[in-house]
């Protein structure tokens, strides 16, 4: 199948990694999708090895984490210090997608390197998160909170990047996002 494509775009979803692909429990009622795991987790592995370029957001972010080894935390919000990194509800789709807060952009990464930015505004609308970061990758954005928020995979054939945030909405009006898909793009 990787013969046939370009690169591999890894989306968002409403279902969470199931915590048994990294040791831990799923909480009741913790929305799961276990097909798409089976599938998405292997997936990662054999595109970053075939050197095919990759882009994975929100639930696709959380899926390289795991299929390199990493952890998540299942709901970033009951940590204390950390912001509640949810979606507003029962809003406008305009303002559920409004930008929640500010990352801080690592210098001389990946993002800093194809945006020309320090810093951004992006939208929220996850409770897991990043815990234990896999082996491998790299820390391209933080929140202010210090939850990580973009990775990158140093040293991989082609252009591999992971973004908590939904870079795809409005992505024609904000820089960031526009560069992020410019250099997707760029790389297929």
């Amino acid at each position: 199948m990787l013969a046939r494509v370009d690169g591999l775009l890894f989306t968002g979803s409403p279902s969470n990694v199931a915590p048994s692909r990294y040791g831990a429990t799923a909480r009741p009622g913790t929305a799961l999708d276990e097909a798409r795991d089976a599938t998405t987790l292997p997936l990662f592995a054999a595109a970053i090895a075939a050197g095919k370029p990759l882009l994975a957001i929100c639930r696709g972010f959380q899926e390289l984490n795991v299929a390199l080894g990493g952890t998540l935390h299942q709901h970033v919000h009951e940590i204390a210090g950390r912001l509640d990194h949810r979606e507003p509800r029962d809003v406008p789709l305009d303002m559920e997608y409004a930008p929640a807060h500010a990352i801080a952009i690592t210098l001389g990464g990946v993002l800093s390197r194809l945006s020309g930015l320090s810093q951004a505004k992006v939208n929220s609308l996850h409770h897991q998160g990043i815990d234990r970061l896999a082996p491998g990758l790299s820390v391209e954005a933080v929140a202010p909170d210090g939850q990580i928020e973009a990775v990158s995979l140093p040293g991989a054939r082609a252009f591999v990047l992971g973004v908590q945030w939904h870079p795809e909405w409005a992505f024609a009006r904000d820089p960031l996002s526009s560069a992020i898909f410019a250099e997707f793009g760029a790389a297929l």
